[in-house]
C-alpha cells in the first residue's frame, strides 16, 4: 500500500526536498574514494594489525557506500545530469563492487512497488526474521570469513553477472592504477578482502536494520524502518544516511543527502508516534535476534532454508 506524499507534507516542503545537485553528487562519490585510498595509504605508511583493521572496516563501509550512490543513480537521484548520473552511478559506484546498475534498477523498483509483501523481491531478506542470537553468530562468522561472499558471486555468475564486463574493467583499472604506484598489493589485501568480509557484514546489517521484524507489512510508516546512527555507527556501519530507510519510502525522489531533511519535516508533522524508528543498530539487532536459542534451520516465505 503507497502513501502519498502530499499526505504528509506540504507542497513546498517536498518541493524543497526534491532539489538535487551535480555538485554534492560529485563530492559524495568524491568522499567515498577518497575515504577508501586514505585508509589504504594509511597502513602502507603505518602497517601495523591495528591500521589493517580499521583500513579493512574504513573501506568495506565505503564500499557499502558505493553501492548506496549506486542506489541513489537507480532512482537518478545522484547528479541532476542524467548522463552524468548513469555514467558515473555505473563506473564508479556499481561496477568497482562487483554490481550492475541496469540489473539493480528494475528489481529495487519492484521492491519499492511491493514492499514487504509477497511479490517483493528483497521479501526473503527479512522474512527470516526474528533469529537468535547463535544463528546471527553463525552468519556473521560466514560473512567475515568469506564464505556469503563466494556464494553471492557464485551465484551472480550463475544468473549471468560475468557478461557485465563493466565490473571485470573497473576491477583491472583499480588494480592498474595501484600497480603503476608500486602497490599492487593493496588491491587484494585492501580492496578485495574488505569486500568480501566487512562489506558483506554491514550489507547484512543493513537488510536487517531496514526491514525485518518491522511492526506492520502492510502500513507504509510502520513496514520499513529507520535506525538512528551515532558518528561511529555512520564511519563503520550505516554511511550516506541509509539508516533514514523510512524517509526513502516515503519520499523516494529526495536524494541521500536530503534525507535528515525528510526526518525532521515527518517529527515536525508530528508523525513521530506513527513511525517506526529505533534509536541505534544495537536495538535492532536485539529485536531481530528475539527468537530463543535452540533454534535449527528455518525456511523463509519463499520455502527457503536459514541456519
Amino acid at each position: 500500500m503507497a502513501l502519498e506524499a502530499s499526505r504528509l507534507l506540504a507542497p513546498e516542503e517536498l518541493q524543497r526536498l526534491r532539489g538535487t545537485s551535480d555538485l554534492v553528487g560529485a563530492l559524495l562519490v568524491l568522499h567515498a574514494w577518497g575515504l577508501i585510498f586514505a585508509s589504504m595509504a594509511l597502513f602502507a605508511w603505518w602497517p601495523n594489525p591495528l591500521s589493517f583493521v580499521i583500513a579493512v572496516m574504513v573501506i568495506g563501509a565505503r564500499q557499502l557506500g558505493l553501492a548506496i550512490l549506486m542506489h541513489d543513480a537507480a532512482h537518478g537521484l545522484l547528479f541532476a545530469n542524467r548522463r552524468l548520473n548513469e555514467r558515473v552511478g555505473t563506473w564508479l559506484c556499481a561496477a568497482p563492487v562487483f554490481t550492475s546498475l541496469q540489473v539493480y534498477r528494475p528489481y529495487h523498483l519492484a521492491h519499492h512497488r511491493h514492499t514487504q509483501q509477497a511479490e517483493d523481491p528483497d521479501l526473503g531478506l527479512s522474512a527470516p526474521f526474528p533469529i537468535s542470537r547463535r544463528s546471527l553468530w553463525r552468519k556473521i562468522v560466514r560473512d567475515l570469513s568469506g564464505r556469503t561472499a563466494y556464494q553471492r558471486r557464485r551465484e551472480q555468475f550463475r544468473r549471468g553477472l560475468a557478461k557485465e564486463a563493466k565490473a571485470f574493467v573497473a576491477n583491472l583499472v583499480l588494480l592498474g592504477g595501484l600497480s603503476a604506484i608500486g602497490y599492487w598489493w593493496l588491491y587484494p589485501l585492501l580492496w578485495l578482502l574488505p569486500l568480501a568480509t566487512w562489506y558483506q557484514l554491514v550489507s547484512r546489517i543493513r537488510n536487517i536494520a531496514e526491514h525485518a521484524v518491522v511492526p506492520d507489512n502492510d502500513d507504509p510508516l510502520r513496514n520499513t524502518r529507520t535506525t538512528l546512527a551515532n558518528f561511529l555507527e555512520r564511519l563503520f556501519v550505516a554511511p550516506y544516511w541509509v539508516n533514514y530507510h523510512l524517509e526513502h519510502h516515503l519520499f523516494m525522489f529526495v536524494p541521500c543527502w536530503r534525507l535528515p531533511s525528510a526526518h525532521r519535516a515527518l517529527l515536525a508533522a508530528g508523525l513521530r508516534g506513527q513511525m517506526e524508528i529505533q534509536p541505534g543498530y544495537a536495538a535492532v539487532i536485539r529485536l531481530a535476534t528475539s527468537r530463543p536459542d535452540d533454534d535449527g534451520p528455518r525456511r523463509d516465505a519463499r520455502g527457503l532454508q536459514h541456519i
